[in-house]
């Protein structure tokens, strides 16, 4: 690799840098590409003294150039057995202007020849412009951009009033009287907007995640809040009778759809707390790559864009409530069920034990245990139940009523506390 490398170094064009083309030996030793030596002398053509790019030997009158057929040859057969440089073109890199056939990838540019070079034809520009000032820069695909569109001038001044990088014939030109600095001194007011700018959002982002942590143990805090009112209810309620069972599983699905509810709400939020994270740490992280490029001119062509605070709206809050009112009403009714079983258990038990013998003629035991019939006021006849059962048909009914009664009032309260119960 090194042997191929050192052929083609030998056998390049000092003005080009490519390899010979056409090549031609002037009377100094000296070989260039025809066209590249023929321009050359065209401008030394009023001196009537022509010289040697390399070594400036002057001639007088001008050589005549022809075409050397050895070298030709020479430079022919290095195409053909040429090895490529160790570093080809990948994905994102820049590719090497002076490069033939494969390009290689640039490791530098040049801000005075307006091209990128990679590692054998930096060493190659180097040497030519041994003792020149020329601005080298990282490889960058961005050259065209950083030069005047007017003046074909380096963009070396920031113009603060148009807010626009300009050349230096710009600034004594249309933008004589305008307030100018150069990039450098812009670039440094900008990368300290810059880094407030990604405080900023960084403090944003740290309000954000503590606030879906906070968010997050307020959910599960929630759900294990309306676990234990299931829980409780379903306990409650299984120690009703059997008539309260469905009333149940109405109230367990009642807590379970409010249940459903605050946390597809908790969720939506914590959704848009997760997306605005991830603008902002995009947003973060652009304004990071921007920061660190050592590209003065992109860097203040994508800063007014990157600067600006992506939209990220405040997320209302939310407030858990505990399922505590669930479990004292329910509590409530089991107790009023209970006392209301006792009382009327009680009373049939009395009617159980007393005897019916308000009308003459009547057995003692008739009251208990047999029907009787009397005439009611359209005058028919009807079977009247005992005492007894009359009773435990009403306590029954009455059992029902007030059921039917402390459900209603239950779904009542909770449904007219709705936005309390949910959000406060």
């Amino acid at each position: 690799m090194a042997e191929a490398t050192f052929s083609q170094d030998k056998f390049s064009c000092p003005v080009c840098l490519d390899l010979l083309k056409d090549p031609v030996t002037i009377p100094c030793g000296h070989s260039y590409c025809m066209s590249c030596i023929t321009d050359c002398w065209d401008q030394e053509d009023q001196k009537r003294v022509y010289s040697c790019p390399q070594c400036r030997q002057t001639f007088s009158p001008r050589p005549a150039l022809n075409k050397s057929t050895v070298l030709a040859e020479v430079v022919e057969q290095l195409k053909k057995t040429e090895l490529q440089p160790a570093v080809p073109v990948g994905p994102g890199d820049v590719e090497c202007d002076v490069c033939t056939g494969r390009k290689q990838r640039a490791v530098k540019s040049c801000l005075v020849c307006l091209n990128s070079f990679c590692q054998n034809h930096l060493e190659q520009h180097e040497n030519l412009f041994k003792g020149k000032r020329h601005d080298l820069m990282d490889a960058t695909g961005r050259l065209q951009e950083m030069i005047c569109r007017k003046h074909e001038k380096l963009l070396e001044i920031y113009c603060r009033t148009d807010q626009s990088c300009i050349c230096l014939l710009c600034m004594v030109d249309e933008h004589r009287n305008h307030e100018t600095v150069s990039t450098a001194a812009e670039r440094t007011e900008k990368q300290r907007q810059l880094d407030e700018t990604q405080r900023k959002f960084q403090q944003q982002i740290q309000e954000r995640e503590k606030r879906l942590r906070e968010l997050k143990e307020a959910v599960e805090t929630h759900k294990r809040s309306a676990q234990t009112a299931v829980e409780k209810s379903e306990r409650i309620f299984t120690e009703l009778i059997r008539s309260i069972e469905k009333r149940c599983s109405e109230v367990t699905q009642m807590i379970r759809d409010r249940e459903k509810t605050v946390v597809s709400r908790a969720e939506g939020l914590m959704e848009r707390l997760e997306q605005q994270i991830d603008v902002l740490r995009k947003r973060n992280a652009e304004l990071e790559q921007l920061s660190d490029t050592r590209d003065h001119i992109h860097f203040l062509q994508s800063f007014p864009s990157l600067s600006d605070p992506p939209g990220c709206p405040d997320v209302p809050s939310i407030t858990f409530s505990s399922y505590n009112d669930v479990g004292q009403s329910v509590s409530k009714l089991r107790q009023k069920i209970e006392d209301f079983c006792r009382r009327e258990t009680e009373n049939i038990s009395v009617a159980a034990e007393r005897p019916e013998t308000e009308n003459a003629g009547l057995d003692l035991g008739e009251g208990l245990y047999f029907h009787r019939a009397q005439t009611n006021q359209r005058g028919e006849r009807e079977i009247l139940k005992p005492r007894f059962l009359r009773n435990l048909e009403a306590a029954r009914e009455k059992l029902r009523e007030s059921q039917t009664r402390q459900q209603e009032d239950f779904k009542r309260k909770n449904m007219s506390d709705e936005n309390n119960f949910l959000f406060r």
